[in-house]
């Protein structure tokens, strides 16, 4: 189980990116416009630079659903892999055998 204090870390991270979004987006959208003035360019890439930094998707990391482990996480499941090795033994995940030789 990962601490409580790094997996709402990362909670807090997912509400930030969600609630800027958009307004990061539409930024980005105009620092990049070669079409539009250099100094609506740079204000845009200013303002930018004074959002929170943890409203950047690049610092989201992927976490187990059920521990909050970091490390060995399949996206498709949303699972560590000592969590779907569980699951699987226990005969919860459809499709999934267990191998053993």
């Amino acid at each position: 189980m990962a601490k409580k204090s790094m997996i709402e870390r990362e909670k807090k991270r997912e509400r930030l990116v969600k609630k800027y979004a958009a307004k990061r987006a539409s930024l980005k959208e105009i620092a990049t416009d070669e079409t539009k003035p250099m100094e609506e360019r740079f204000k845009a890439r200013l303002k930018l630079a004074q959002l929170p930094r943890n409203s950047s998707a690049t610092r989201l990391h992927n976490r187990c659903q059920l521990t909050g482990r970091p490390h060995a996480y399949y996206r498709k499941l949303k699972v560590s892999r000592i969590m779907l090795r569980e699951l699987g033994s226990a005969g919860q995940v459809p499709g999934l055998v267990k191998s053993s030789w």
